[in-house]
């Protein structure tokens, strides 16, 4: 992404309407990806490709899988899909045969305190470095966890200091 156009804006700042993700985690069943094989029969609204998120992919049921093995094998051209999964091991074979395969690494802690400083900009809270460092470093590479955790450790504080951080976690 160049992060500068319209639709990477829009897609950073989560309103795209041609970026889909989908919680396998607690949308896991076979009703679910039929109403995917539904929708994605549907052109992108701005974006050349609609593309479909699946977090977790590995929680969808075995008739889940199934159903979305026909949609893998023949997408329509205008559609991608990411499977995304912390547990590679329990994606069926006859999905694995049929995807590519990307291994992301951790993120680095300076690229994670980065976004933690943004957050809590916008939120209009103020953070020491230490803290926004602190809750990098507990987080171990995983941004979802960082961001996790600050909401945690803010909860209804303006100000967040070092010594706010290590008392909660």
């Amino acid at each position: 992404p160049c992060n500068v156009c319209s639709i990477c804006k829009e897609f950073s700042s989560g309103t795209g309407l041609d970026l889909i993700e989908i919680d396998a985690a607690s949308s896991r069943g076979i009703d679910e990806i039929r109403e995917l094989r539904e929708a994605i029969r549907l052109v992108p609204a701005r974006a050349k490709y609609k593309t479909y998120v699946i977090d977790e992919c590995h929680m969808l049921t075995k008739d889940a899988f199934n159903a979305l093995l026909k949609t893998l094998e023949e997408p329509p051209a205008h559609a991608i899909f990411i499977l995304a999964t912390t547990d590679f091991e329990k994606v069926p074979e006859t999905i694995v045969s049929r995807t590519q395969h990307y291994e992301f690494r951790k993120l680095s802690t300076p690229v994670i305190v980065q976004r933690l400083a943004k957050v809590v900009k916008k939120e209009g809270v103020t953070a020491d470095k230490d803290a926004l460092q602190l809750l990098a470093l507990f987080a171990d590479g995983g941004l979802r966890d960082a961001e996790s955790m600050l909401g945690q450790v803010l909860c209804g504080r303006k100000n967040l200091s070092a010594e706010d951080v290590r008392m909660a976690l």
